[in-house]
């Protein structure tokens, strides 16, 4: 896909195309269809993320609550988004054994209970092992320190699914 099929779609094909960049969060490709044309993927890119910071402290933590838990209940229930599904098994999170299973959920647990949003983390970048590491380090994080790191992964899941988007001719 290249630049000027982007910017000739009309908005619902670009909402169907670039709907779920942010994870369940429509509305971020919605508000940034009308600041086309885009000159690049990159420029794209930043559009999205500038539109992320620009948002108030419950915008962003909004958007954080769109993201499911890392091998959590969707996983098991199997309603997470292709996307996640994708990149959670490349972390491995689709094949965990029991114990490990139990203590990620433990560890979601808590996060979410400290920070009123899920760990997000951008999966398929990491192995099950460092999905736990970072998420029993950065439970410890203040909630601002947290608030920052966690919308810098979601724009790196944004950045991935971008990169998936235009190197897919199928998707026009």
């Amino acid at each position: 896909m290249d630049m000027q099929a982007v910017n000739a779609m009309d908005f619902g094909e670009f909402i169907e195309v670039f709907g779920n960049v942010v994870e369940r969060c429509p509305l971020v490709a919605a508000a940034v269809w009308g600041q086309r044309p885009f000159s690049s993927p990159a420029d794209f890119q930043r559009s999205l993320g500038d539109f992320i910071d620009s948002l108030p402290r419950s915008g962003q933590e909004g958007i954080l609550r769109c993201h499911p838990d890392l091998a959590g209940p969707e996983l098991q229930r199997g309603t997470l988004t292709q996307e996640s599904q994708k990149e959670q098994g490349q972390a491995g999170l689709t094949a965990l054994q029991p114990e490990e299973r139990r203590r990620l959920a433990e560890l979601n647990a808590q996060y979410r209970a400290r920070f009123g949003f899920p760990f997000v983390m951008a999966a398929r970048l990491s192995d099950k092992a460092t999905v736990l590491r970072e998420l029993a380090r950065r439970a410890r994080q203040s909630p601002t320190q947290e608030l920052a790191t966690a919308l810098d992964e979601v724009k790196k899941i944004c950045r991935l699914r971008l990169e998936d988007i235009f190197a897919d001719p199928a998707k026009l």
